[in-house]
């Protein structure tokens, strides 16, 4: 266990699942904690077991992110709390119901808090690392943000946002002494299927990751210095290709003219 201060890391959806396990990995590693979930009482329970744990400091914010006044009071503490160093935004849900099926206001409200609060909360602590010249930004994705057909389409939306978000964010900040890593889970054991709709005892067994494997493979990318990092990729140079594809291909976007096969004989 790593005795140094390094600062304070702000979770969200810190109560259960991985961002619990990100707040333990990261006060193990010498972190204090901001732990930020609806439910007080589960997180109240993370922060007193961490405390005991690692003897970090560990504060409690309950906030419900999808409320406008919520999400503003956590956006304030990423402003004025000079200490903050690291944002690991987890806080999120999905859902694997069909579009046809699927409530729009649920949707709505998936967007709200996958898409909307996250970068809101990027926006507050940001301009902040910028100035001091450090600070970490954790976005947690999915899978289905290069596979979009897995799962429900707008939570797959979602977290193609997410992760084209982190592109940008490394693009335009990595040289401003900010590191930015983007997660992109598959099926990890936690409440997240119950709440999508469809428990992970459901799935094949062999596709469903310990959540804390899966948040131990995140921070080993992330040691490695990974923008990127999919935990259930076996082979990671299909990654590569697949990033080397795009970003040869973003070469060739612009042009003057349509081109040839678009061109139809009048």
């Amino acid at each position: 266990m790593d005795t140094t201060t390094r600062g304070k890391a702000l979770i969200t959806g810190a109560s259960s699942g991985i961002g619990a396990i990100y707040a333990d990995r990261l006060a193990r590693r010498g972190h204090d904690l901001i732990l930020v979930a609806r439910n007080e009482q589960r997180l109240s329970e993370v922060a007193q077991r961490i405390r005991a744990t690692t003897g970090r400091s560990v504060s409690v914010v309950a906030a419900d992110l999808g409320k406008p006044a919520d999400l503003a009071r956590v956006e304030s503490i990423l402003r004025e709390d000079t200490q903050i160093d690291t944002l690991v935004n987890n806080a999120g849900f999905g859902a694997v119901v069909p579009l046809l099926e699927a409530d729009v206001e649920r949707m709505e409200e998936m967007i709200g808090l996958n898409v909307t609060a996250l970068t809101r909360l990027v926006y507050a602590a940001a301009p902040g690392f910028a100035q001091r010249g450090q600070g970490t930004i954790i976005n947690i994705a999915s899978i289905v943000a290069i596979e979009p057909e897995l799962l429900n389409g707008v939570y797959g939306a979602t977290k193609a946002y997410v992760l084209a978000l982190t592109h940008s964010l490394q693009h335009e900040l990595g040289d401003k002494g900010i590191r930015v890593q983007a997660v992109l889970p598959g099926a990890t054991a936690t409440e997240f299927w119950d709440v999508a709709g469809m428990g992970h005892e459901n799935l094949p067994a062999e596709w469903v990751m310990r959540a804390d494997d899966m948040v131990d493979a995140a921070l080993a990318g992330f040691d490695m210095g990974e923008v990127v990092t999919i935990p259930p990729l076996q082979d990671g140079s299909e990654w590569t290709a697949y990033e080397s594809a795009r970003k040869a291909m973003s070469g060739h976007l612009t042009h003057a003219a349509p081109a040839a096969r678009y061109l139809q004989p009048a």
